[in-house]
């Protein structure tokens, strides 16, 4: 291996944002808390609801499976309803020697009488959708005022070194510098190393391949006689190949160049163009970093009006409103799929989503002509800024800054 994360190109270091990684790097990660509610609103939180529902079937005798270490919360998929589905009961069908859906009907009620839940459909083969009650979107507002810029961190990889491989090329250099930061905010080391083009490829996960890196079946050692020595195990190798722009794309600009190289997926090829420099609705960069300016605008303009945000319920015919809750409560599972899978480009597809809900739900904001300012008016502005501090995260780990003005 041929250098660590501090040997990069000087194309790569013309494309970092010198204050984000200063505070990165000095910044240390808070373990994520105990909420001092007993409302679920993130997946992390939701996850703990449905493995206790898990639990209380096998206590009273009606599953007799082993208690699963995680539940998976998506959005709602086609056909699917409320704020999240699981597929728990699909996980459990085989283990519990029973249909999924009937797994399903037995995890219902239980998660139905859990606190901050209103309501549990099953649909298709046994996907359990559950629907928040009041008070959740209020609770996440408190949680991300009381987190700031940690807020989505984790701990599930607590004390892991990975060992990230790339070769001598800018956007694989990028990506590399980007996941040092990501990972770090699970709780755990990136090391960024260079191929060196002349020397032999160790065993490892190569994610543009989809294979073993370095693995020779014909190279294999042959069978010992004796049984060896207990080595440490050794950190998993990933081998990052992300597909190479055709372009040079550093004349777009420290911001527009790394968007342009994290957006797309690794197997994508970057689109190294002028349209990321563009100042309208089809560029999602402009729409990403309009929407955090626009939360500082709307902060600046209520304390004109005397308003501050004071964390409450927003109402479901609020547009965008949910949309915004939602994206929001699923910032924490997309920051541990980035970290997990290598993607960065998964961050910054949310933060495009939490844009687009943020822009058409801040028309709701400020009190409109005659208007005073009222509780309504202080949710949503708590709401606005909380979407502010997540936007400014996101963008602060690809390494983009985040203005107050735009």
């Amino acid at each position: 291996m041929d250098g660590h994360s501090s040997v990069v190109s000087e194309n790569t270091l013309a494309l970092r944002t010198p204050s984000t990684s200063r505070t990165l790097a000095k910044r240390s990660r808070l373990p994520t808390p105990l909420l001092p509610y007993a409302c679920p609103v993130t997946p992390v939180e939701l996850s703990r609801t449905v493995l206790r529902a898990v639990r209380r079937a096998v206590d009273e005798g009606e599953l007799s499976v082993v208690v699963p270490v995680r539940a998976v919360l998506t959005p709602p998929g086609p056909g699917g309803c409320g704020d999240y589905s699981t597929n728990i009961a699909l996980q459990l069908a085989r283990p519990a020697g029973r249909p999924a859906r009937q797994v399903a009907e037995i995890l219902r009620p239980h998660l139905t009488r859990s606190e901050g839940v209103a309501d549990v459909a099953i649909t298709g083969p046994g996907f359990l959708n559950i629907r928040l009650g009041g008070g959740a979107g209020a609770s996440l507002v408190r949680e991300i005022q009381r987190q700031r810029d940690a807020y989505g961190h984790g701990d599930i990889l607590t004390g892991q070194i990975i060992p990230l491989r790339i070769p001598y090329d800018i956007r694989a250099e990028v990506v590399a510098d980007t996941l040092v930061r990501i990972v770090a905010t699970q709780g755990g080391r990136a090391e960024v190393h260079h191929i060196h083009p002349s020397r032999a490829e160790p065993a490892g996960t190569d994610l543009a391949q989809g294979k073993t890196a370095g693995h020779d079946p014909s190279r294999a050692e042959p069978p010992r006689t004796k049984a060896p020595q207990a080595d440490p195990p050794r950190p998993q190798i990933t081998t990052l190949r992300p597909t190479p722009a055709a372009e040079d794309p550093t004349p777009l600009g420290p911001d527009a160049a790394r968007w342009a190289l994290l957006h797309p997926a690794s197997h994508d090829r970057p689109r190294i163009s002028a349209d990321h420099l563009l100042q309208r609705e089809s560029n999602p960069l402009f729409r990403v970093r309009y929407a955090h300016a626009r939360t500082r605008a709307l902060t600046r303009n209520a304390a004109a009006l005397g308003c501050t945000g004071d964390p409450g319920d927003v109402p479901e015919d609020v547009p965008g409103g949910d949309e915004l809750v939602g994206a929001l409560a699923g910032y924490p599972a997309v920051l541990t799929q980035a970290a997990l899978h290598r993607a960065p480009d998964r961050l910054a597809r949310h933060l495009v989503t939490t844009a687009d809900a943020l822009l058409a739900f801040q028309h709701t904001v400020l009190p409109l002509g005659d208007e005073k300012p009222s509780a309504a008016h202080r949710a949503r502005l708590a709401l606005a800024e909380a979407a502010g501090t997540v936007l400014a995260g996101g963008l602060s780990l690809l390494g983009i800054s985040a203005p107050d003005y735009l």
